[in-house]
């Protein structure tokens, strides 16, 4: 007994730790940021006050500020971007952030990507050409993206140093006079299409790869995939990457580090190495793009959202930029969250958290809206919107409860930021390999994006291991040739610049290995690091420059390699994996995702269920001690139940519903034994849902257009059907009944509220009082045996449903809110946005809605 109160008392301790380690005051960093499109420019103080007041009062840690097209009929209220007018107002917002306890970060540039007035011929972006049988430039002629207004003009040339350069000035000259700082800077997805050149590549492609590109032309005009064909283009490849690296990359970072500003970057989309330019960043930023498949019952998709064409959310892509924070100790990864998750006024909050679920399973801990467009609190409904959904702001019908989902991802960031990686396995990313296959984006280039994975990633040997990885339970990192040369061996392991340590290095089956990267292992296994060859040793060195030569070197390390006892070559990974010791939670095989990190001498992991294959189960975690559950949804710790298995280890008992999260805790100490009890008829009884058979009211409240129906129904039903005009409604409706707990059972401790299919929010009162709000899957809440009289029990649920009905009316009564410059609005396939025909959506309560008694085992 006083073992068990010891360890009672240790977790307790723990949990106060964590709660300490959070400020009592806004941890800007830990609440989720938002993209906030400056809609031409035209903003003003007050206004600005007043959303930024919103903003905080909402739970948004930050702004990152993007001028972008304006909107019809304020042309004189548009500010020159980085005028004089344009500084002011932005000094202010910075000063009213760090009044409210905000950030605010700033793109370079209007829309994206870099680019704009002042970008002349020699400047801009490259394509090459042939002309009298040598390569030469050409301008793409590409212009930015939804500039603001004078903000066009054309793309830089991200491979030239020199266009950089010239570029900044014109902030050395603006931005960098006003004392108020933005918190970082930051460049967009590389989307420079077609550029796949710059005027001195045939100089920098001499200097760095040793002979004439123009000597093996018809090699690099050859698309047959010929021997030289592959040597030459891994070297054009890899010259362009170094280039976009040390041409861009560096000289911005650079310049931004001398301001005092950091740097936010999003590296994917680029035809280089994407670990690389990820590193160089103080915030490595991903992106989630679209909806993920996930299997979770209830979870809705947008049947518009054209996969082939805008591809899907991937874990193994956005690990990417999180591989490189863990390397270079980086302690936030940001991300670009909830982009066309659904049509306009369609998305609601629990289409949300999956996605930011399976952002934090990746390693991502600084979640970014996109977005929020400046629309002055005067405009009327729908106010101003930017183009690509999802709008998270005042005007949308996800705001009223958007706290809620921001107190979610705060209490989980908190965690998130404050713990290290613990992962096991570092695997080699070949990206030679990569550039050894046909290309499949414009200009002829391998541009490494998040959107299709399966042009580049997949498909890969790399990608396929990666993804075994991942389904399979192992925590890894990507590290890539330059990074090799940074790792050290101590006792622990393989141990990077910024301390993280892992057991081994693997490297997937691999054609081409570069003989300076096959040293670095060398010199690696020689101090004691394991490494591991899936399959077979690399088999060529890449480039065409004295390839027979450096091939054979390659060989002649592959051999030494070979004779060294820390150094493995295996036909089977997975089973040389388990007899090296590396960490695997088996559990994550039953479709759960998971991240597992370190606080101190705690082990923890964030388990999200994003599949429909678990629901509650005995598990055994690879770290072992004395095991809390933090419900982050719920902000609640509990203990777990502990038995120990056949084989003498410890197993906990997890229950996680398909799209629940939770983190779990392992702190230092051995957890004691609880072997539950076998149950009586009566407790299995208990466990069984109780139906609510009594008729339902349901109230039109507030909405719009404004109705005052109420009607009774038998049981819960979508109130869209109700009547001829309730099709349109888009507001709150109250759903009340009244039930009694059936008697001849036993009294649980806690009983759980099932609410089936919510369409969107329901806040929920019992006799009275408030019991909570369910806004994602499963729309469960739980309640206290107390709260519950025998009979009599009063249950009103509140639910707010989308904006799609009423702006299935507005739009044909008031077709000219749609009044913006460039794209003005489109739907989801980018065609012109037409409410007009849209069929109604269910809303409301559907149901079923069942109680169920939660017996004292924790296993239901």
């Amino acid at each position: 007994m006083k073992r068990c109160l010891f360890m009672l008392i240790l977790t307790l301790l723990t949990t106060i730790s964590w709660a300490q380690s959070t400020p009592t005051l806004a941890n800007q960093h830990a609440k989720p940021w938002t993209y906030w499109w400056w809609m031409g420019n035209a903003v003003n103080e007050k206004d600005i006050t007043n959303l930024l007041e919103q903003f905080s009062k909402a739970g948004l840690g930050g702004v990152h500020i993007i001028p972008i097209y304006g909107v019809k009929g304020y042309e004189r209220q548009f500010l020159p971007f980085l005028g004089d007018r344009w500084l002011a107002v932005f000094a202010h917002t910075v000063r009213e952030g760090r009044r409210l306890g905000m950030g605010v970060d700033l793109t370079m540039g209007t829309g994206w990507p870099f680019g704009g007035p002042g970008v002349s011929s020699a400047m801009a972006a490259k394509e090459w050409k042939v002309e009298n049988g040598t390569l030469v430039s050409a301008l793409t002629n590409q212009q930015v993206k939804r500039p603001a207004p004078g903000g066009q003009g054309l793309v830089i040339d991200y491979f030239s140093r020199s266009a950089i350069e010239t570029y900044v000035k014109r902030f050395d000259s603006t931005l960098a006079r006003i004392p108020e700082k933005p918190r970082a800077v930051y460049n967009d997805s590389y989307e420079v299409f077609g550029a796949n050149w710059t005027d001195n590549f045939l100089t920098e492609f001499r200097n760095r790869r040793g002979y004439d590109l123009n000597s093996q032309l018809s090699a690099f005009l050859d698309t047959t995939q010929t021997q030289n064909s592959i040597l030459v283009h891994q070297d054009y490849h890899q010259t362009l990457a170094e280039l976009l690296h040390d041409g861009f990359t560096k000289p911005w970072v650079t310049w931004a580090h001398r301001h005092n500003y950091k740097v936010r970057n999003q590296a994917h989309g680029s035809p280089g190495n994407l670990i690389d330019l990820y590193t160089e960043a103080d915030i490595p930023e991903t992106e989630s793009f679209g909806s993920s498949r996930f299997s979770i019952p209830g979870l809705r998709v947008d049947e518009q959202y054209e996969v082939d064409r805008f591809g899907t959310p991937n874990p193994l892509a956005m690990k990417f930029a999180s591989s490189a924070a863990n390397l270079a100790g980086k302690p936030l990864v940001s991300s670009e969250t909830g982009t066309w998750l659904a049509n306009h006024f369609q998305v609601s909050l629990s289409q949300v958290k999956p996605q930011v679920d399976e952002l934090f399973t990746a390693g991502v801990n600084h979640v970014f809206y996109h977005g929020i467009p400046y629309s002055p609190p005067a405009e009327a409904w729908p106010g101003w919107l930017f183009y690509a959904s999802t709008n998270y702001g005042p005007t949308s019908h996800v705001w009223p409860h958007l706290p809620l989902l921001n107190r979610y991802i705060e209490r989980c960031q908190t965690r998130l930021q404050r713990s290290k990686p613990d992962n096991d396995v570092l695997i080699y990313f070949p990206i030679h390999d990569l550039w050894a296959t046909r290309a499949k984006s414009a200009g002829g280039i391998h541009q490494l994006e998040v959107h299709h994975v399966e042009r580049w990633l997949l498909p890969q040997p790399f990608g396929q291991v990666c993804d075994l990885l991942l389904k399979r339970g192992y925590s890894f990192d990507y590290v890539s040739d330059d990074l090799l040369k940074g790792l050290t061996v101590t006792k622990q392991g393989v141990r990077s610049a910024s301390g993280a340590v892992y057991k081994l290095i693997v490297v997937p089956r691999t054609v081409y290995l570069p003989e300076q990267s096959l040293r670095q292992l060398e010199r690696l296994a020689r101090s004691g690091a394991r490494i591991v060859f899936d399959g077979q040793l690399p088999e060529q060195a890449p480039g065409f420059q004295n390839h027979a030569k450096r091939t054979a070197e390659l060989k002649q390390i592959g051999a030494t390699l070979q004779q060294l006892n820390s150094v493995t070559i295996t036909a089977d990974l997975f089973s040389t994996l388990g007899q090296m010791g590396v960490r695997v939670e088996s559990w994550a095989a039953e479709g759960l995702s998971f991240i597992r990190k370190r606080h101190a001498d705690t082990t923890q992991y964030f388990v999200a269920n994003l599949s429909n294959r678990f629901r509650q189960n005995w598990i055994t975690l690879a770290a072992s001690g004395w095991v809390s559950r933090y419900d982050p949804l719920a902000n609640q710790t509990d203990r777990l139940p502990v038995r120990k298995n056949k084989q003498g280890g410890v197993e906990v008992f997890l229950h996680l519903e398909p799209g629940q999260t939770c983190f779990l805790n392992v702190s230092p100490g051995t957890a004691p034994v609880t072997t539950p009890a076998s149950q009586s008829e009566a407790d299995k009884l208990a466990d069984q849902p109780i139906a609510l058979p009594n008729p339902w009211q349901v109230q039109f409240l507030q909405g719009r257009p404004a109705l005052t129906a109420s009607v009774t129904v038998p049981g819960p039903v979508s109130w869209v059907t109700l009547t001829d005009s309730a099709g349109f409604f888009s507001g709150t409706v109250r759903y009340s009944t009244t039930f009694d707990l059936p008697g001849g059972r036993a009294r649980a401790r806690t009983y759980r509220l099932n609410l089936g299919d919510v369409r969107e929010v329901a806040d929920v009162r019992l006799n009275g009082q408030p019991i909570g709000t369910a806004w994602s899957i499963p729309f469960q809440l739980s309640i206290p045996a107390d709260r519950l009289k025998p009979t009599g029990n009063q249950l009103t649920i509140d639910v707010t449903n989308l904006s799609a009905n009423y702006m299935h009316l507005y739009d044909r009564q008031h077709p000219g809110w749609k009044k913006f410059y460039d794209i003005n609005i489109v739907d989801i396939r980018y065609k012109p946005f037409d409410a007009s025909r849209w069929d109604a959506v269910p809303s409301g309560l559907l149901g079923p809605v069942t109680l169920t008694p939660v017996n004292a085992q924790g296993g239901r």
